[in-house]
């Protein structure tokens, strides 16, 4: 079971490792008939999606093993996606991710229930075991970890691909051009004034939404005007014309490069940019559709210097090692996340060196939401040894910190 964005990648990685296997694609229109392909098959690639769909179908079948691809997948254990990989029945089960706690400790128990049913015991009880976060957990966090510990076969790059070239992670801090400046520092101190009135009557949990929606237009504002204002879309920025002269030289010195960000929209303004610069590009996001020729694309051809990709629906599973830099147009909450997307580049097969940089914005919630990924990295660290769940712990000061 798998992203959908990584079904061709699994099919390719057969053929080449394990030719003989028959596989078989259950994925798509017309797959409710091919429950005979099925049976026949020595290896059946599926999706997230589509076993939630057919989750009586897969439930009907005995499987020798039943393997999650990034497993993540299923970290919500009431969400149906989780249900539907409990209810499969296999002989052997395996979970295959880089962050097997991605926001909250209690995802974990997600991943046990499907592997092992019943180990950590209720869902309840093991929350009220670890709490929310490392702190709220204290001691139990150990308890957790050696119990877990034997059951999870960690193993990183460092130790199986020992051949694989440096990797340089940097931050190229970018000052917002005056008129940006302006607009910013404008909607900072109206969400300032108005969010934490609100949070103090009646508490972060009530007011999340405000929150949510405040934070998410400072993100926006501190990347380009035009995701707030789609007339601003011709405009510079000064984190675009960071963007664009870096790309100007890794093009230039006939290197390739992936350019990563969580909004489509800012992708868009770029394609723009690179339309009128006469760069070429791959582009992807949730709603490409031959992902397989995009990828063989910027992979092949040396005309193709750049690719773009958006963080959710490009950051994990794909190979894409034709590039050397990375540039992370907006951090996200989770360093894990940031991490996944950097290994498209950083994984078997790549023979340079790696240089991925963020771009952020100085004196905006960008540089505060690295400060709080700096303090939150405990909560992993103690049991497998990656964290988001900024945003489900977060405090008042938290909240003052990214609107100061």
């Amino acid at each position: 079971v798998v992203p959908a964005s990584v079904v061709f990648n699994w099919v390719r990685e057969a053929a080449r490792f394990a030719p003989a296997l028959r596989v078989h694609v259950h994925h798509g229109a017309g797959r409710s008939t091919e429950s005979a392909a099925i049976a026949d098959a020595d290896l059946v690639v599926t999706t997230y999606g589509t076993l939630r769909r057919d989750a009586a179908e897969f439930r009907d079948v005995q499987w020798e093993y039943a393997i999650l691809d990034e497993a993540q997948a299923i970290k919500n254990a009431g969400t149906s996606t989780a249900k539907a990989a409990r209810l499969l029945r296999a002989r052997h089960r395996l979970a295959v991710t880089g962050t097997p706690v991605e926001n909250r400790i209690d995802e974990l128990w997600s991943l046990f229930e499907f592997l092992n049913p019943g180990m950590l015991g209720a869902s309840s009880a093991f929350r009220r075991l670890v709490g929310e976060d490392a702190v709220d957990a204290g001691e139990n966090l150990e308890l957790v970890a050696r119990i877990v510990r034997p059951y999870i076969l960690r193993r990183t790059k460092a130790q199986v691909a020992r051949e694989l070239p440096e990797r340089v992670e940097q931050t190229v801090w970018v000052d917002l051009e005056p008129a940006e400046r302006k607009a910013y520092d404008e909607l900072r101190d109206h969400y300032r004034a108005s969010l934490l009135g609100l949070v103090d009557a009646g508490g972060l949990a009530r007011n999340k939404i405000h929150v949510l929606e405040a934070l998410l237009r400072l993100r926006q504002a501190a990347c380009h005007r035009g995701l707030l204002d789609p007339g601003r879309a011709d405009e510079s920025s000064g984190k675009l014309d960071v963007l664009l002269a870096r790309l100007a030289e890794t093009t230039a010195e006939g290197h390739k490069t992936l350019v990563f960000s969580q909004f489509t929209t800012l992708l868009a303004i770029v394609r723009g940019h690179l339309d009128a610069a006469g760069i070429r590009y791959e582009y992807l996001d949730g709603r490409t559709r031959d992902r397989q020729a995009r990828v063989d694309r910027f992979q092949r051809d040396p005309d193709v210097p750049v690719f773009l990709v958006s963080l959710k629906a490009g950051g994990v599973g794909l190979n894409l090692t034709a590039a050397d830099y990375v540039f992370l147009l907006d951090p996200w909450w989770n360093p894990a996340v940031e991490a996944q997307a950097i290994d498209r580049a950083h994984r078997i097969g790549q023979t340079r060196r790696v240089i991925a940089s963020r771009l952020v914005a100085r004196d905006t919630v960008e540089e505060k939401v690295l400060l709080l990924q700096e303090g939150k990295r405990a909560l992993a660290d103690a049991v497998v040894r990656a964290d988001e769940g900024m945003l489900r712990s977060m405090t008042r000061e938290d909240l003052e910190l990214l609107l100061g």
